[in-house]
């Protein structure tokens, strides 16, 4: 490990030692399993894992947390919660109530455990992003460690990848309920449909890939440098057989490349 990062991780342990016993919020994403490896040395026993399994987070994702928690024998609960009334048309502040019901549950079940602090893993580069999430995260007091100590997206990577931590070079997953346009109601088949379309992208090495949904058409966005593997006869059968097979009718893909928030786009 570089000299940096190790200061780095340092500042990221004595940090979390200050703040005391904590429960970490668990996605099982690539910061919050260095949050979680971190607390874990500073607290020494004084922690709590929450999750939430939710309809819009795959369950990968959420299978990939119980087992790293229990690896690491770090108490762990999950939470299972429907998609709340409040977000069910998928709203423009869908993300700042989602987190707002989301932490709560985490609260109420940390506080019956005994513990009054929540740590979660918002990084250095978040704040660059729209993230109506992180209101709500102020406006609970919820603390995040990463941010505090300047931890962007580069440096977690690399303590991560050094430290051997399975999630280093996990790609951004964020719920799948950004592949839906604002104002579209939140129906379940819809999200295994997704679910199912972008794990098929993933076996067929699309590793950073999404499915955005526009009634039956999936429109596919990939990082530029993989549209080009799209566009072999093989591929571009094996994608749409895959997608077709997953629920779509109809397949596309989006020639601009793969970029978070992509619904949040005006036309010019």
């Amino acid at each position: 490990m570089k000299p940096e990062n190790i200061k780095q991780y340092q500042a990221l342990v004595e940090h979390i030692r200050s703040i005391g016993p904590s429960t970490v919020a668990f996605s099982g994403g690539t910061d919050s399993t260095l949050l979680l490896f971190a607390a874990r040395e500073a607290l020494e026993g004084n922690l709590l894992a929450i999750s939430v399994r939710t309809p819009y987070v795959t369950g990968r994702e959420s299978d990939e947390a119980e087992a790293l928690a229990r690896l690491w024998d770090i108490p762990h609960i999950v939470v299972e919660t429907p998609v709340p009334e409040n977000i069910k048309d998928n709203p423009p502040d869908r993300c700042y109530l989602c987190k707002k019901h989301l932490f709560t549950l985490i609260m109420r079940e940390a506080a019956a455990n005994g513990y009054h602090i929540i740590l979660e893993g918002t990084n250095a580069d978040d704040i660059h992003d729209n993230r109506p999430g992180l209101k709500a995260l102020r406006e609970m007091k919820v603390r995040s460690p990463l941010l505090d100590t300047g931890l962007g997206k580069e440096a977690i990577r690399a303590i991560s990848r050094m430290k051997k931590l399975p999630a280093w070079d996990k790609p951004a997953n964020a719920c799948l309920l950004t592949r839906l346009p604002f104002g579209a109601g939140i129906e379940l088949p819809v999200l295994r449909r997704i679910e199912k379309a972008e794990e098929a992208l993933q076996t067929l090495g699309f590793r950073a890939a999404r499915v955005r949904v526009h009634g039956e058409l999936a429109r596919i966005e990939v990082p530029h440098a993989d549209i080009g593997k799209i566009a072999s006869a093989a591929m571009r059968t094996a994608i749409s057989e895959a997608l077709l097979e997953a629920g779509f009718i109809f397949v596309t893909l989006d020639l601009m490349g793969y970029r978070t928030g992509s619904f949040n786009e005006e036309p010019l």
